[in-house]
């Protein structure tokens, strides 16, 4: 083989491995952006969520939906924002001074927004995707996110800011306890 042919080669996998470490590679987030682009995900989360909870059947426990996103992925291309996203949402109410957890969910998700100086906190969201549920689900997330972006996705969300969001807005002592519905 002459030295042309394995120059050729060895430039065409550099390129390759290149290409593919960029992708899987973690991306820096954006922190101001994902602090202006983080109060229209939740909202739109906890929107989605309404009506879907054990607890809002039981109008006693004046329940509420209370969801937290965690930033994998940040894209701004063309005035569009494309945000790879852990949610969890957990919903709760209240019951003889005691917070009460009734319903919750764990997913990634992608969402896409762009900047809208009506919509609440300057940002609206243009379309929102999930994994389905089973069968998929893998498939999905590696379609959708980078390597890196998928092994943040293990589950170890917490869910004490919810906690203390709820226990806040149903007037709960910081250290109310929390039991099922």
């Amino acid at each position: 083989m002459s030295v042309g042919r394995w120059g050729f080669g060895v430039g065409a996998t550099a390129v390759l491995v290149a290409t593919g470490a960029w992708v899987v590679w973690p991306q820096d987030i954006d922190t101001d952006l994902w602090h202006e682009i983080r109060p229209a995900i939740e909202a739109r989360l906890a929107a989605d969520a309404h009506g879907t909870g054990y607890g809002e059947a039981d109008p006693e426990l004046g329940a509420r939906w209370f969801c937290r996103a965690e930033a994998l992925e940040l894209d701004e291309r063309g005035g569009v924002v494309r945000a790879g996203v852990d949610t969890f949402c957990m919903e709760y109410g209240v019951q003889a001074h005691s917070l009460v957890e009734c319903s919750g969910v764990h997913v990634p998700q992608v969402l896409r927004l762009e900047r809208d100086a009506d919509a609440a906190g300057g940002y609206r969201v243009l379309s929102q995707e999930e994994p389905p549920e089973g069968a998929g689900y893998v498939e999905w997330t590696h379609a959708h996110f980078g390597h890196f972006a998928r092994a943040e996705l293990d589950g170890t969300l917490s869910a004490t800011p919810l906690e203390a969001a709820a226990r806040t807005h149903f007037g709960l002592a910081a250290d109310a306890p929390v039991s099922d519905c």
